[in-house]
């Protein structure tokens, strides 16, 4: 599947329901053979049906929520309380009695908490990244499964035509073997070579029953229900390593959240050092029903009091905050190496995949040509059985095919038509696990979505 470079803008994919997307598999196909399910509804559907991706959606709204938090706490908060006694008080109670209260809070000033606010950000475009990550990794699996299947369906169409012709193989050669024109050892390769046959044979239709179980678990659709249009896949690129790689998500995330990691360190250590600002302000609506206030003061309790002011809070020693500014610190550092790691890592899988691909590219040049070789010399055996008439006596007269060399022909074609399939697949999956690891990905799955 080699084709061109890619450079497609991104088209927005279009949000149904689970169930929805899973009733239009098959209504978007009305034109194609029953069961035939496109690459983009499969991608479609096992990104909404992925458990991956549904934890990291929740992530997401996890981290946003957290730097609201921070941020928020700039923003009054405003608190309403209330309460009846249960019975009369009796004596000076340490507080003037309120029928309710009401509250307002807000920091003011803290530099300390400007650094929380950038970490919660950070963190929550970490959690971002990490989700176009799972979302990239599961249309991976996802096109892998359904690229495999496409590519298994064609080599066992190829294997029980190879089996039919083993069979056929079987049956001339027990013909000539009770005309004495061959021996029971021919017939017996006959039979091992139909046996051995049938084994492949089986083990394609095991192969395409694991990866229809596959998508069927990606999906959440009925197990054998996907039949692949090979017309939905697009081309994949031939891309080299040596290209200038796109964002990694998984590698941005690890920056991301390095950057966090840093930010609540700083934050952390600050605290120790830089006062804080607050403000506050209380209304109590006081009361001397059910109680004898009144006989502890000089002046009758008011009933309306208010309260304000600023708060300032100035750090001297503390040792506990002092210890979790270090502990935060070895976590940035961690978490900072950590994202390094995973760059190198890329980096060597970059390394390992374009070496492996262009092993795979000649591999693929062999099978091909060894499958036209075959294609042609069944070609050959075919003219040969048509005009050969076993009256080869004079110079140059053809010689004449036996059957057996007919279906032998066609046996070696097949072979080498699936072995042509099997080494194209590979290349495939090297191609889009090196495009993954390029941050190319997305640039394929446009055109996915464009098919």
């Amino acid at each position: 599947m080699i084709g061109r470079r890619l450079n497609i803008k991104a088209i927005p994919l279009t949000r149904f329901g689970l169930p929805l997307a899973a009733a239009l598999a098959f209504a978007a196909t009305g034109n194609q053979a029953r069961g035939q399910v496109s690459l983009k509804t499969v991608v479609d559907l096992a990104q909404r049906n992925s458990a991956t991706v549904r934890i990291a959606e929740a992530d997401v709204a996890k981290t946003r929520a957290a730097f609201e938090q921070s941020r928020d706490a700039y923003i009054p908060s405003v608190n309403f309380g209330t309460g009846i006694p249960a019975f009369p008080s009796v004596g000076f109670t340490g507080s003037p009695p309120s029928i309710y209260t009401m509250t307002v809070e807000s920091l003011v000033f803290s530099i300390p908490q400007k650094h929380y606010m950038d970490a919660s950000r950070s963190g929550w475009r970490a959690a971002e990244s990490r989700l176009k990550d799972a979302r990239e990794q599961v249309a991976l699996d996802a096109s892998n499964a359904y690229i495999e299947l496409d590519t298994v369906t064609n080599e066992l169409a190829a294997a029980k035509q190879q089996e039919a012709a083993a069979n056929r193989l079987v049956e001339i050669e027990q013909q000539r073997g009770e005309a004495g024109v061959d021996s029971v050892h021919a017939l017996l390769e006959a039979k091992l070579t139909a046996a051995n046959i049938k084994v492949a044979r089986l083990h394609l239709e095991t192969r395409a029953g694991t990866l229809s179980k596959q998508l069927a678990t990606l999906t959440a659709l009925p197990v054998g229900s996907i039949s692949p249009d090979h017309a939905s896949i697009p081309e994949i690129p031939e891309i080299r390593g040596d290209i200038k790689p796109k964002t990694i998500y998984a590698i941005e995330a690890a920056r991301l959240a390095a950057r966090a990691r840093s930010q609540l360190a700083t934050g952390d250590r600050q605290t120790n050092y830089i006062p804080t600002l607050s403000f506050g302000a209380q209304y109590n609506r006081n009361t001397t029903i059910l109680n004898e206030v009144n006989k502890f003061f000089a002046q009758p309790l008011p009933a309306n009091n208010f309260a304000s002011g600023f708060n300032v809070q100035v750090p001297l020693f503390d040792m506990v905050h002092r210890a979790k500014g270090r502990e935060s610190a070895a976590d940035a550092l961690r978490a900072t190496a950590e994202a390094e790691q995973a760059e190198r890592q890329n980096d060597v899988v970059i390394a390992e995949l374009t070496g492996t691909l262009r092993e795979m590219d000649a591999q693929a040049e062999v099978a091909s040509l060894k499958q036209q070789i075959a294609a042609d010399d069944l070609k050959t055996v075919q003219t040969q059985m048509q005009t050969g008439n076993g009256a080869g006596v004079g110079p140059g007269a053809p010689a004449q095919i036996s059957p057996t060399q007919e279906q032998l022909a066609q046996i070696d074609e097949r072979q080498k038509f699936q072995d042509a399939q099997e080494t194209g697949l590979n290349l495939t999956k090297a191609r889009l696990n090196l495009l993954r690891a390029l941050g190319h990905m997305q640039d394929w799955l446009n055109q996915v979505h464009s098919h």
